[in-house]
């Protein structure tokens, strides 16, 4: 293909190419400004599907066209397996797909990005940003009995309960999710539904970005496949890049940012040699233990009594968000903060949650909250509608300090399990790992491990931000060596939060519009 091949398409001051959970942020506030024009790229389609409002369905969405449906390489640590990735291919992006779970983190992990980004991304500058956010946060409509009893485990076994969203937090709590009335609310329903009468917004579904075009080293606009044609779009002011830690770093490349030996072996003209793009990956890792327990648990929801429930009254089982309780523990009670998530579930969540729910269970598990591990996402080959190549590098940490972590963590999951509270509701039985109940816990640990561990969905910093030059992004999250273009999702983010990505990544889409929005008057020359 080449340039003459393109439809051209009109001028816009802003072309956004991704509207996930800052993408949709950043179409908003931008067009606040009626002599602002802004373009909103999403290559999938409309979020206006059963599956993505009922709030326990949303694992019937993986491997579905809302889906990315992405594979990692085999990874040695987890027994050679190819790890399931589902990515948000829709409007609202991974806000349609995920667990509604609004967990901020720590304030010491955002003063963290502060000290290695700028003061513009401490906790102290970006809190009112969480607070005033359009997302509606609720308390959950309707928790499982089940969940209650795992809140007295918790408490059994040694730990507090607290409210949710501490800036220190240290005990487990109620999730507080992305709902209203039971029903979720993802980025779309939020940001973009509300002003779908705005006139200098567009926003174009099933639109797949190929390739951020350049003058020089000046981005100038995208060319993307839309309607079974490729077309080309004119940025006047700026390219915003929003699709995510794999789809960001891989337009990146495509585009000629990036490893120039990596750009060299696709064919690739060099724009700007930065060697970081998709390397520094961190992604959360949990494994599970699942027991078999009595009834009243989420195996029932898609019952014709809990169906009416939810259909007329927003009620019941499929109000859940399944991850109904999670705490911050301590591998090793002499660290000074936790190191660790368990999550709690009144579901037996298996097989990646690809396999329906089995029977009727409870299930714990920990997660890695800041591991040491680094992954990779490189291109496989210059073709923008090939999968790019995932390595999590999963347990790659060369003292072996995050497989120890996560043994920590299964061996409490397992000590709760063991309180009266837990006890009274399941039996001996381990759906998960199944019939485990016959090897000593080690053994057990170790399996559930090596074959049961999986992604929480939560990969960021493959075009990390910083202070220093080689940093993908700077403290404006403008990419380095270019000019007019920035990167705005979780793929910026310095080091990974101890929480979950969706909240921060939805103030990194709020900080990105006024870092432009105070630097647009001098972008923008008047139109002839």
């Amino acid at each position: 293909m080449t340039d003459s091949d393109l439809i051209p398409d009109e001028t816009f001051d802003y072309v956004i190419v991704g509207a996930g959970s800052a993408g949709c942020v950043l179409a908003n506030r931008l067009t606040a400004n009626p002599s602002i024009r802004v373009l909103l790229l999403e290559a999938g389609g409309s979020d206006k599907r059963q599956e993505i409002t009922i709030p326990a369905a949303f694992s019937k969405l993986f491997k579905s066209e809302a889906d990315w449906n992405y594979q990692t390489t085999p990874q040695p640590g987890l027994a050679g397996r190819s790890i399931y990735w589902p990515r948000g291919k829709v409007l609202g992006g991974s806000s349609s797909l995920n667990a509604m779970m609004w967990v901020i983190g720590f304030a010491a992990d955002y003063d963290r990005w502060a000290e290695l980004a700028g003061p513009a991304w401490s906790w102290s500058s970006l809190q009112p940003l969480f607070d005033g956010t359009l997302i509606p946060v609720e308390e959950q409509r309707d928790p499982r009995p089940h969940t209650r009893s795992l809140l007295e485990g918790f408490q059994q076994a040694g730990y507090a309960l607290e409210d949710a969203n501490l800036a220190e937090p240290d005990g487990f709590t109620l999730t507080r999710v992305t709902q209203h009335r039971g029903a979720r609310v993802n980025a779309n329903q939020a940001y973009l539904r509300p002003i779908a009468g705005r006139k200098n917004l567009e926003v174009r579904t099933g639109a797949r970005a190929t390739r951020v075009r350049f003058e020089g080293t000046r981005a100038t606009g995208v060319d993307y496949r839309h309607g079974g044609r490729m077309r080309s779009v004119i940025a006047r002011a700026e390219v915003i890049l929003a699709g995510g830690a794999v789809n960001t770093p891989q337009l990146l490349l495509l585009s000629g940012i990036g490893d120039p030996k990596e750009l060299k072996k696709h064919g690739i003209p060099v724009v700007a040699a930065s060697p970081e793009v998709g390397r520094n990956m961190r992604d959360h890792l949990v494994s599970l233990l699942v027991k078999q327990s009595d009834p009243g648990t989420l195996f029932s929801a898609e019952s014709p009594a809990q169906i009416a429930n939810y259909l007329f009254r927003r009620r019941g089982m499929l109000t859940s968000n399944v991850a109904e309780t999670y705490g911050f523990v301590r591998s090793d009670p002499s660290l000074a903060t936790p190191d660790l998530e368990i999550i709690g579930a009144p579901a037996s969540y298996v097989k990646e949650g690809l396999a329906g729910i089995p029977g009727h269970g409870i299930s714990l598990g920990p997660i890695l909250l800041q591991p040491e591990s680094r992954g990779t996402v490189t291109l496989r080959t210059s073709d923008p509608f090939e999968a790019p190549i995932i390595d999590p590098g999963y347990f790659t940490d060369p003292d072996g300090r995050d497989r120890e972590r996560m043994l920590a963590g299964l061996e409490i999951c397992d000590r709760i399990f063991a309180t009266v509270a837990l006890r009274s509701r399941t039996t001996d039985h381990y759906v998960a790992p199944e019939g485990s109940e016959k090897l000593s816990p080690t053994e057990r640990w170790l399996f559930a491990l090596e074959q049961l561990s999986h992604t929480l969905y939560h990969p960021t910093s493959t075009a990390r931000m910083g202070s220093d030059e080689s940093s993908v992004v700077d403290s404006q999250l403008r990419v380095r060596g270019v000019s007019g273009l920035r990167v705005a999702d979780a793929s910026v983010m310095p080091e990974i939060v101890r929480g979950h990505t969706h909240a921060p990544a939805t103030v990194i889409g709020e900080k990105a519009a006024q870092l432009i929005t105070d630097t647009a008057p001098a972008q923008l020359a008047p139109r002839s």
